[in-house]
């Protein structure tokens, strides 16, 4: 049922056993170890593009997440509601919340894939997807520090008499690549979740995936390693190894463009400011953030200023032929 995801991951584990075979032997344990190895790589940088959307979207949803709160508030009791307003919300944006899933959901099917072919190479088994018998023969017989990459810890007895393997042997390879496979997948989430605001960080549903993903995850690499063969470890590691690596180049990149623009817009306000001391152009807008000056009131110049050289001894309120203290002269006297 699933053949059209086991020959595609049998074709490129194929292609680079091919190229590496050239080097170290068709037989040889490393040709195919890099053949795993590179079989990662390649899924990895045919889904660069999706995951550097990933991380901006992911960028774009921290800074609207207030908004996402208030239409929580705003329609506590009706989940359609809600799922109606942030749909509107994220179109408003520019975000997929899909795109962000779509590294992970292609990395799984390519992992059951190769775990599936990996298992079929067995013994006397003959062709296997896109391998003949002869390139069937050439994995089973390789070994890797003397183990070869079919078996895993909790195989039974009878199966590793015929790959001529003991059990201590796998347990010497397999045991180093789980814990460094459990390290690495710990890092990564470590990583992820450090770009992480503060207010994602406190919502309840992110803070239970961040348990998850730092502690429960890299715990089920430990206990799934008994059961993954050795060329399924190599694929965790180097899956691992390569999202933590492209996380860092990833993240920075995007740093030093939204710094970048900051930046631009600085030296663009600072462009439109008037210099100390020099007046604004007229029609100019003053800076974001100025103080506005207070209107001077115009008043009526006086007999100095005017040029009568004589200074005005009239008072404010009062008329020139009155003074404070004397009676108007139209009243009686007593």
């Amino acid at each position: 049922m699933l053949n059209f995801i086991y020959y595609p991951v049998s074709f490129i584990l194929w292609c680079w056993h091919w190229v590496f075979g050239h080097v170290f032997g068709e037989s040889s344990g490393f040709a195919w170890a890099l053949a795993v190895v590179f079989l990662v790589f390649t899924l990895r940088a045919l889904l660069f593009k999706p995951f550097v959307g990933q991380v901006r979207s992911m960028r774009k949803m921290q800074e609207f997440a207030p908004e996402i709160q208030k239409i929580k508030k705003k329609y506590p009791n009706d989940k359609q509601r809600q799922a109606q307003e942030m749909q509107k919300l994220q179109a408003e944006h520019g975000v997929n919340p899909l795109g962000g899933c779509l590294p992970m959901l292609v990395q799984i099917p390519v992992f059951i894939g190769l775990f599936h072919v990996l298992r079929s190479f067995r013994p006397g088994w003959g062709e296997v997807y896109f391998f003949d018998a002869q390139g069937v023969e050439s994995f089973v017989n390789a070994k890797l520090f003397g183990v070869n990459l079919s078996t895993f810890i909790t195989m039974p007895g009878n199966e590793l008499e015929q790959f001529a393997t003991e059990r201590t042997s796998v347990l010497y390879v397999a045991i180093p690549l789980m814990i460094v496979a459990s390290i690495a997948t710990h890092f990564t989430a470590r990583h992820s979740v450090a770009r992480q605001t503060q207010a994602a960080a406190e919502n309840p549903q992110t803070a239970i995936m961040n348990k998850l993903t730092l502690y429960i995850f890299p715990l089920g690499v430990l206990v799934g390693g008994l059961f993954f063969p050795i060329a399924i470890l190599l694929y965790w590691l180097s899956n691992n190894m390569w999202t933590l690596g492209q996380q860092y180049v990833v993240y920075h990149r995007i740093d030093r463009e939204e710094a970048a623009k900051k930046e631009a817009v600085v030296e663009k306000r600072q462009a439109l400011a008037p210099r100390p001391g020099a007046k604004p152009k007229p029609g100019a807008k003053p800076a974001a953030g100025a103080a506005k000056k207070p209107a001077v009131q115009d008043t009526p110049p006086s007999d100095e200023q005017a040029g009568n050289g004589k200074p005005s001894t009239e008072i404010p309120g009062l008329s020139p032929d009155r003074s404070p203290g004397k009676k108007q002269g139209n009243k009686k006297r007593r």
